[in-house]
């Protein structure tokens, strides 16, 4: 089975969170999550997730520390999930690979319908000190 390392942003701004949703023909279509993407061979987890969400969302972002990590057995692949929090700069979005993009606050997060994947880390944020 091949496995995929990839990074989600639990990315902040004024006391909400971002989540993105997938668009139609994307894998996970319809799901929200945290955004972010796959690691490259030799890049960071941290620089992955800067240039991810540079790329897909035009945002810039200041990633902080490590939250949690969580693996995923879909169908055809394992996902290696690693959560950071990370700080945006603005609240602008531009949307790309996804079709939705909402801000937030933390005990909304499981209320959205989350890819699998992003369900444990979610699970993380409520009352997490790095949002005080």
């Amino acid at each position: 089975m091949k496995v995929v390392r990839v990074v989600a942003g639990i990315v902040c701004y004024q006391g909400k969170i971002l989540l993105t949703r997938r668009a139609p023909g994307e894998s996970q279509a319809g799901f929200w999550e945290f955004p972010g993407g796959k690691i490259e061979e030799g890049e960071s987890p941290e620089a992955s997730l800067e240039r991810e969400l540079l790329e897909e969302l035009g945002l810039q972002t200041q990633v902080g520390p490590h939250l949690a990590s969580n693996t995923h057995q879909y169908p055809t692949v394992e996902v290696q999930l690693h959560g950071y929090w990370a700080t945006a700069f603005t609240e602008a979005v531009r949307l790309t690979v996804h079709d939705a993009a909402q801000w937030v606050f933390p005990e909304e997060v499981e209320g959205y319908s989350l890819a699998p994947a992003d369900i444990p880390i979610a699970s993380q944020i409520i009352n997490h000190p790095y949002l005080s």
